[in-house]
């Protein structure tokens, strides 16, 4: 059996003028301070033991396993390293380290004292890391069951409901609940309306009856109405939970006598207006409301083998570049809220970057090969629900091929260049995007379809056309008549049309740009993913606005003062 403790610092970060420094998401076991990891053998626990004055900000205390962006971003490393360094285990149980106390959800001081921005910043990243859970469980082998052994309220039951099993253990006091509306007159804020009714098919009008219902539902009924999957009584509580996951564990398809590659920490300086990883960085322009991020292809040719696959490990180019990749996303979006135009470049050899997705594509049993095209798709997930514009810029030298065309296709524009910079290299290759089998089916969005399938929904010629194009660089003009780029401005027009988009973009209104961006990002069906990140996301951010959320007398902030919240009682 081994065990990770909660010790030590995380990574070092630089200076910053935030007089609190920027947050950060690079987090290593040894820094843990709110969860304890242990396995042994198929089995994992993750065991939630919240030290309450270990805060990510001040001004509030984590009582009662109560979480904040700091808890979260300990759970979201402890999800990936379950993945990547431990294939053996194949059932993870999620549980309390207290006694009589699963988890008390966001703390409640935190979110009346936070900045709008930093609640629906909260409520996005715990939405995905709950996502996160269940695609483990969906895709990896790894069965998440939430052993609630005690009370679990709002977000701590919405934890709980990521998981594919939930036991309640049985003891007339221990419930679950999600009393969001009657106590805080918010919305559960990481899914918990959905969960209930499109995953766990509670029935309406009990979910109705359950979410006005701050002390929420123990034991049996909880069974009944299928908020959990069984009450179990106290005295048989650990032996029936170690049944359950090792019964969990051998319906798994997690590869047996696998070993797992080491999560390294993740090289960055952030430093001035730059951000610089090995094949990422980002210039920052606070002046224009800019980012401009470069993505650098693989520097050599893919290795020969799965085996140099896992003897390379994070360094492995398309790991590495996803990790860093994940991280830009999570810095900027927390860190640098006014900078909402973000421009997305490559640079590097568009041949290169096919034959890493090639390798991957060949060896997509192997299950180590498995979880970097997952890691590769939840990513790609996080930028679609960046509350951010993207521009794509394809130009001489750039590889938007295969999986690095995923970007030029989540991008809201792009702007592929005519022919060649005259006056910097008249004689360099004109830029070109490739189709490859990464576009085609294994990387979908939210929605359940691909970006090509999504680009162009209810246009199945023009899908077929780009797809039998695959493989072929594409110039411009090529690109545009297939309709995979907005516009191909010459090298005399490039750089005014380029400024107008990125000065129009700037000049809009932001939230008004935000609603826009999300409307048109996901077509089609309807999911899980895109109710929580649409429909959800987009409500709760408005409640959260509303004066009797987060005004003076709002719930928010007259919780636990004694006195009753006043409401504008207007339908809206």
């Amino acid at each position: 059996m081994t065990t990770t403790a909660a010790s030590g610092p995380a990574v070092d970060r630089d200076e910053s003028p935030d007089p609190v420094g920027p947050v950060e998401f690079r987090v290593e076991p040894s820094a843990y301070r709110h969860w304890k990891l242990t396995t042994d053998g198929p089995v994992a626990t993750l065991a939630m033991d919240v030290r309450e004055h270990d805060t990510i900000r001040e001004g509030y205390e984590l009582k009662l396993n109560s979480y904040d962006l700091g808890v979260d971003i300990e759970l979201y490393d402890a999800v990936q390293r379950l993945r990547f360094e431990h294939p053996e285990v194949r059932t993870v149980v999620l549980t309390s380290a207290k006694d009589r106390i699963f988890c008390a959800g966001a703390n409640i001081r935190m979110l009346a004292a936070s900045p709008h921005a930093w609640k629906v910043n909260f409520c996005k990243f715990t939405n995905e890391t709950r996502n996160g859970i269940e695609d483990a469980t969906v895709h990896s082998g790894q069965t998440y069951v939430a052993a609630v052994n005690g009370t679990a309220s709002g977000g701590g039951y919405e934890l709980a409901l990521a998981c594919d099993h939930i036991m309640l253990i049985d003891d007339r006091s221990s419930a679950v609940s999600l009393p969001e509306l009657p106590l805080l007159g918010v919305l559960p804020g990481t899914g918990g309306l959905t969960r209930l009714v499109d995953k766990r098919h509670v029935r309406r009008d009990l979910a109705d009856y359950f979410a006005t219902r701050a002390e929420g539902v123990t034991g049996a009924k909880a069974v009944a109405w299928r908020l959990v999957d069984e009450a179990v009584p106290r005295p048989v509580w650990a032996q029936r939970v170690a049944a359950r996951a090792t019964e969990l564990a051998g319906r798994s398809t997690r590869p047996a006598g696998a070993t797992g590659i080491e999560l390294t920490p993740l090289a960055k300086r952030r430093h001035g207006d730059r951000i610089d990883y090995e094949y990422v960085s980002a210039v920052l322009d606070r002046d224009e409301h800019l980012v401009e991020i470069t993505v650098a292809g693989p520097r050599e040719d893919p290795p020969g083998s799965v085996a140099d696959v896992h003897r390379q490990g994070t360094a492995f180019w398309t790991l590495a570049v996803t990790r860093e990749l994940d991280d830009l996303i999570l810095d900027l979006r927390t860190n640098e809220l006014e900078l909402g135009t973000w421009v997305l470049r490559t640079v590097g050899d568009s041949g290169r970057v096919l034959a890493y997705d090639s390798l991957l594509a060949e060896h997509r049993d192997d299950w180590l090969v498995g979880e970097i095209v997952l890691y590769l798709k939840r990513t790609l997930k996080r930028l679609d629900v960046t509350s951010r514009s993207l521009l794509a810029l394809i130009e001489p030298e750039s590889c938007f091929a295969g999986s690095l065309l995923e970007l030029a296709l989540a991008a809201d524009r792009s702007y592929q260049l005519s022919g060649v910079f005259e006056d910097v290299d008249p004689d360099a290759e004109p830029a070109a995007v490739t189709v490859g089998p990464m576009n085609l089916g294994p990387l979908p969005m939210g929605n359940g379809l691909t970006r090509l399938q999504s680009r162009f929904y209810g246009d199945g010629e023009g899908l077929a056309a780009v797809t039998a194009a695959a493989g072929q660089p594409l110039p411009a003009e090529a690109a545009s008549a297939l309709g995979l780029v907005t516009f191909a401005p010459d090298d005399i027009d490039w750089a005014e049309e380029v400024r107008i988009a990125v000065e129009e973009r700037a000049s809009f209104s932001p939230d008004a740009l935000s609603g826009l961006e999300a409307n048109y990002r996901f077509v089609g069906p309807e999911t899980l993913e895109t109710k929580i990140f649409g429909r959800l996301s987009a409500w709760q951010n408005w409640i959260f606005n509303r004066p009797n959320a987060s005004g003076p007398d709002g719930a928010l902030r007259r919780f636990g003062t004694g006195m009753r919240a006043g409401f504008d009682r207007k339908r809206v």
